[in-house]
């Protein structure tokens, strides 16, 4: 009988799936700091037997600068490797052939530079960070509002996230302000997306038991990779808190100090 718990289930693995920010790395000033062992964690990873993707709902750079940035923090990682919500937002834009109004952060622009975006049919925003003033969320709101039919796009859903300084307020929280104020419900492309999860899935050309998603946004990571079949592990970087463990509707497989502790735990067990 194959141990379906953790970390017996670490036998039958045959992909990982790893959150960035948080899991990797604190973003902050300069770059951010990488998080101990986890430089290390990447590359015993990348020598096993398991794939390995990179699953993040970072918003505030184009992937290629996103990638290039872990790279000088020392991150063995290339752009084919990374989901991250803006391409999937042009892949469906153009699926359905939608004009979005952007309420983005500037470095993420370009991800944008194929799309038109004359007469907006729809409003996709992501963490726009600064850029969320009053004036651009009543801009946001005023071409929902008009719109027959309003569509609202969230590249993720996050409550917050961690710096180097301490807790940023993420995308999710302006997300349920123009729900609120347009009484309709956002689409979200990223994380919890089942969507989203399974073009990772799909990649890796694994079904959801062969997979485990390691990242410290309960919800969102854990919850989200468990709503698709997969086992989902918190580490208690980033913006895990001490409740997340007491928390009412999602409780992680396991919960482990690090990347670095979580990957040793797979490895192990593995060689038995």
């Amino acid at each position: 009988m194959a141990d379906s718990g953790w970390p017996g289930c670490a036998k039958n693995l045959k992909g990982v799936i790893l959150d960035m920010c948080g899991v990797l790395y604190d973003s902050g000033e300069g770059g951010g700091v990488a998080i101990s062992g986890s430089i290390e964690a990447v590359k015993k990873l990348k020598a096993s037997d398991l794939q390995l993707r990179f699953c993040t709902n970072e918003t505030q750079a184009t992937r290629e600068k996103f990638v290039a940035k872990l790279q000088r923090l020392g991150f063995d990682i290339s752009v084919s490797e990374v989901f991250s919500p803006a391409p999937a937002a042009v892949a469906v834009l153009k699926e359905r052939g939608l004009r979005p109004h952007l309420l983005v952060y500037d470095g993420l622009l370009p991800e944008f530079d194929g799309v038109d975006r004359t007469d907006p049919n729809c409003v996709i925003i992501g963490d726009a960070a600064e850029n969320f003033s009053y004036q651009n969320l009543n801009e946001a709101f005023r071409v929902l509002i008009g719109l027959e039919k309003p569509v609202l796009f969230s590249l993720g859903q996050g409550r917050y996230y961690k710096e180097t300084d301490g807790l940023k307020l993420d995308v999710g929280v302006y997300m349920k302000a123009l729900e609120y104020a347009c009484d309709l419900e956002a689409e979200v492309i990223g994380k919890p997306s089942p969507t989203f999860f399974q073009s990772v899935l799909n990649d890796m050309g694994l079904q959801p038991h062969e997979a485990l998603m390691i990242g410290d946004d309960l919800v969102n990571d854990v919850g989200g990779a468990q709503h698709c079949g997969m086992k989902g592990v918190q580490v208690r970087t980033g913006k895990y808190r001490p409740s997340d463990e007491r928390h009412p509707t999602v409780t992680a497989d396991s919960t482990v100090d690090n990347l670095a502790q979580a990957v040793d735990m797979i490895l192990n067990q593995r060689r038995h």
